[in-house]
């Protein structure tokens, strides 16, 4: 596997590390992320050439936004405000992620079906793109829900090897995990060049009424 963060790093629009930028992620039950799956993927995921995600740092990205330091004052509210007001009309909804694959940076869950976040995905881009005068890219260009397990290692000579994960994971018997989305988070999120972390800054319920069946 290739570092993740060596990727995101050095991508056309840089990530550096310490750098706080605002992201938006879907809110999930911590708990049932590190008994589901976390705990149960830990063989795969603590190995050389891997850095783990603890569940409390796990999280399903709905969009990269703009660097904190790069915002005036009351923007970020001002973003906060405006996707409060939309997510007033929009109702919970689940996400089932599946089983975990390997991919060339990450170790990670997909989740389906992608229309009710890939919604929210473009509100906050809107919501950002309207408050700064569009100055920040949409990151990612187009958007699938999944949460990552583990990212790869940006030390060069503990490399994972993708083929021994993937034959762990063909003898692995977990299925695939449900999460009820009922709220979005708002973070100042950073990473380390080896984990992730982030400041929260505010959870935005999804207020709207699911459709009769």
């Amino acid at each position: 596997m290739d570092s993740f963060f060596d990727e995101v790093t050095n991508r056309r629009y840089p990530y550096p590390a310490f750098r706080k930028d605002l992201h938006w992620h879907l809110t999930v039950d911590t708990a049932l992320i590190h008994r589901k799956l976390v705990d149960p993927y830990r063989e795969l995921t603590h190995r050389p050439g891997i850095a783990p995600v603890e569940a409390q740092w796990a999280h399903i990205t709905l969009l990269h936004g703009q660097p904190l330091d790069d915002l005036a004052p009351g923007q970020a509210e001002k973003i906060a405000e405006i996707v409060t007001g939309e997510c007033e009309q929009i109702a919970p909804f689940d996400v089932t992620l599946d089983r975990p694959s390997v991919g060339r940076v990450a170790i990670e869950c997909p989740g389906r079906p992608g229309a009710p976040a890939r919604r929210l995905w473009d509100l906050t881009a809107r919501a950002g793109a309207e408050v700064t005068q569009d100055n920040f890219p949409r990151i990612p260009a187009s958007y699938y829900p999944h949460l990552s397990l583990g990212y790869g290692s940006p030390t060069p000579t503990q490399r994972a090897d993708r083929a021994e994960l993937k034959a762990w994971l063909s003898d692995c018997p977990y299925g695939p995990v449900t999460l009820r989305i009922t709220s979005l988070s708002l973070v100042a999120q950073w990473h380390t060049g080896q984990y992730i972390h982030w400041d929260h800054l505010a959870t935005i319920p999804l207020a709207g009424e699911a459709p009769p069946c």
